[in-house]
Formats: structure tokens, sequence, C-alpha cells
């Protein structure tokens, strides 16, 4: 099989293209190495075998050329992260929205009709999935600035004002994005099911939970929080953990994801619709500060700011029961496993 491979060159993207060449797939790789993502780092050699192709995916010309004698697609290329500022909004929309309706456009003028995987996430939920003592699962509207203020971090039923008790989030849950990054993923997942409905295209969306692992970006606004709590450590600072540290959130590894990615472009019958994409287990956002400088053995214990951000919600972890029953899914790299690797893994 011929993949295209989106974003081939970055974090997930690389790890997508290392199984697909280990299971003997010929892969192209569509890469921008867009300066927020790569900073000055100079972008790696791609494995032998790989075809690159240098541009963006919101130049038609481009991606037309990329996409000549592919088989199947898989569109990792985003901007990713909760972003800055409202500075960044038309950046997000543009490389999330605009270059998927490029690329899905040139797809339909070649009548394709093979696999397409997207890295969507788990930000289209919003918070998780809650249930009150009173009134059953109930969706909590967004945090007040007055309770965070407060540091009263905990979202409360939206009829009764009781406390919640979270709950594992499965695909069929209501989704409300929190934030401009997450407006974007719901649209990429809704642009691409028109053109399923439209094509007869197979599209499989990817929810992505807290990914993380070797090739992690560091150093940027746009990184994830495992990789900010490891530059942190690095530097012989102790990690700042945001709220209390109790943000409950499914933290899984590269390579789970990746090989995710491939059994949806490689399993015998098509596995169309959204996915939760995790561990299955989940940890507190302080469980992986302290997990991290433990296995870095700086002896720098994680400093817990109580500071908040509007754009954080406070508990999303997922149910992986489709996943692995539809999918054949299951993470393989267990937490404490995952972050020993992570604590002096390569990062970007």
């Amino acid at each position: 099989m011929h993949v295209l491979v989106t974003g081939g060159a970055g974090f997930i993207g690389s790890h997508v293209v290392d199984e697909l060449l280990a299971l003997g797939h010929d892969v192209r790789v569509l890469d921008h190495f867009h300066p927020l993502a790569w900073g000055s780092s100079t972008p790696p050699a791609l494995p032998d075998g790989v075809e690159l192709v240098r541009g963006d995916v919101r130049d038609g010309s481009v991606v037309a050329s990329a996409l000549d004698g592919v088989d199947a697609v898989c569109h990792q290329a985003a901007m990713v992260g909760l972003g800055v500022d409202l500075d960044d909004i038309a950046d997000y929309v543009g490389h999330n929205d605009l270059g998927t309706a490029v690329l899905l456009r040139e797809l339909g003028r070649r009548a394709f009709a093979g696999r397409f995987v997207l890295a969507s996430s788990m930000v289209v939920y919003g918070e998780g999935r809650y249930a009150c003592p009173e009134h059953g699962v109930v969706q909590p509207g967004p945090r007040l600035v007055s309770a965070l203020d407060a540091g009263e971090f905990e979202p409360p039923c939206p009829v009764c004002g009781r406390a919640l008790t979270p709950e594992a989030v499965p695909e069929t849950a209501p989704l409300d994005p929190r934030n401009v990054y997450a407006a974007t993923k719901l649209h990429q997942e809704h642009l691409c099911a028109a053109f399923a409905r439209e094509t007869g295209a197979a599209v499989t969306a990817l929810r992505y939970h807290n990914v993380y692992g070797p090739r992690m970006p560091r150093d940027t606004p746009y990184a994830g929080v495992a990789s900010i709590f490891r530059s942190a450590l690095e530097a012989g600072r102790a990690p700042r953990v945001f709220e209390d540290g109790g943000q409950t959130r499914d933290f899984v590894h590269v390579r789970d994801v990746a090989h995710a990615n491939v059994l949806a472009l490689t399993s015998d019958e098509p596995v169309p619709g959204a996915f939760n994409v995790c561990s299955g287990t989940p940890h507190t956002v302080g469980d992986m500060a302290r997990a991290l400088a433990r296995a870095t053995g700086t002896g720098l214990d994680p400093v817990v700011t109580g500071q908040y951000r509007l754009g954080d919600v406070r508990h999303v972890f997922a149910d992986a029961s489709r996943a692995r029953d539809v999918l054949g899914f299951t993470a393989a790299v267990g937490f404490d496993e995952g972050v020993t690797e992570f604590a002096t893994a390569q990062l970007r």
C-alpha cells in the first residue's frame, strides 16, 4: 500500500511512518516544517525509502502532487495545543480547517475511495463525562472565573450545584469544544464526515488523548504538559502544576497512538467513525509531574501553583472499549514504563 502521511516528519507522524515502513508499505510524507512547531530545529532526515514533499497542506498544487498514486491518507498535519491567546485563532483555523478542506477537495477531484485517517483529539469533548448523585449524567458548563479564582476547580452539577463524579467518556458523548484548538478539531471531523458521505470513502477519526513520548516537541508554547514538565526538570527547575494538580487525563504513549493509526489504515475491513485512542488508565496531571521527577532523579518536587487557564477543562479521560472491540486497539505501553523512557528520550 502507498500511504501519504501529512505532518509525517513530526512527533506522532514520524512514529506512524516508522511502523508503516516496518510493515513494508510505501510512504510519502508531506510536511511544512512550520517554525511554530520546529523553531530553530533542523528538520530530521527521513528514514530511507520515504519520499518527502515539502510544502503547505493549504496549497492545492502541493497537495495534488503529494496525492499522486497514493492508496491511503493519514492526516496528522495540524497546529496543536491550547496556544497563546486569540492572536492564534486565524493560524489554527487556517492550518487545521482550511488545510483539511484543501486536502479533501483534492481527494474528491481524484474520486479517492481509499482509507482516510484523521488525527482528532479528546479536546472535542470539552469537559468529560460527569455523574450527579441526584440527576445522573450531566454536562457542566464552563467553569466560572470567580470559582477558579477562589481555588474551586471542580465543576458542579449544572442543575443542583452538588459535587460530581467524573467518569470515562465514550465516543457518543456530547461534543463541546472549549477553546480555539478544540473548535478546529471538531470542524475537521465534520468536514471529513461530509467528505465520507459525499464520496463513500472510509474515514476514521482518532481522538487522541494526552500523547507523550520520544520526539515530542519542547520549548514551545504549543508543547504538551509532559514536555513542559520535562524541560523544567532538565533546566533544574521544579515542574509547575496548574490548579491543584488533580486534573485527570489519559496519558497515552506515542507508539501506541501510531499503532492505532496503522490499524485503521490496514484493517481487513474499513473502520469508519470516531475512536478514543487512550491507555484506558487515567492519571492526574500531578501524577505525571511526580512520576517524571522520580524518573529523572532530580529530587525536585512539583510546585502546585493554583494558577489556571480559561481554556482548560478539569477531567477528561476515555472509555477505551470501542477502540478495543471495533478497531482492535489496546495500548501496550504502561504509564510507569512510558514515563521512565520519556524521562531520557530524545525530544525535538
